[in-house]
């Protein structure tokens, strides 16, 4: 018996092939390799390299307690209740009307069928008018909530987001 000709499905597999002396070891080239991700690279404030070491169980207790009272700060803090009553102000009200409008229309389609069949021109009726003002109403909320946040809001919660990372990094210790 002879021996047999090579297939294309005899070679071995990619997966199969080790680079280098460690197969488990990470090649620096490999695509799917992220220095930041691993912490290798980034620096710690100062300029040098920072630690890979995790700090110690207490201690990051400690400094997530402290995170946590800052953030809790800035909860309790005047420009944090007025973003969100500004968010308030504009969510409750218009919930309020797009979901009656949508209840209406369904109840009206359901209890008068007639009304919703009445032609409005052509072939064009009620229903249909309804039905494509419910999307129309959709893009207009829509529209004025980002209107509404740009204008009223983004700046206001800007501002305390830098605040509050502000905080947070003189709590950990990274605060310049």
């Amino acid at each position: 018996m002879g021996t047999r000709p090579k297939r294309a499905a005899d070679k071995e597999s990619s997966v199969e092939k080790h680079d280098g002396p460690d197969p488990g070891q990470v090649r620096i080239d490999d695509p799917w390799y992220d220095a930041l991700a691993s912490g290798w690279g980034e620096l710690d404030g100062t300029g040098a390299p920072a630690s890979a070491v995790p700090p110690a169980r207490g201690e990051q207790d400690d400094l997530s307690a402290r995170a946590a009272d800052v953030y809790l700060e800035v909860q309790r803090s005047a420009a944090f209740q007025e973003v969100r009553s500004r968010y308030r102000r504009f969510v409750v009200p218009a919930v309020a009307v797009f979901f009656t409008w949508y209840v209406a229309y369904v109840v009206t389609a359901t209890t008068a069928p007639a009304f919703m069949a009445r032609p409005v021109v052509g072939a064009v009726n009620v229903a249909m008018v309804a039905g494509l003002g419910q999307f129309l109403t959709t893009f207009l909320f829509t529209w004025a909530y980002a209107r509404h946040a740009r204008l009223r809001r983004d700046r206001a919660a800007l501002d305390l987001r830098w605040d509050t990372q502000e905080l947070t990094r003189s709590v950990a210790g990274g605060g310049r």
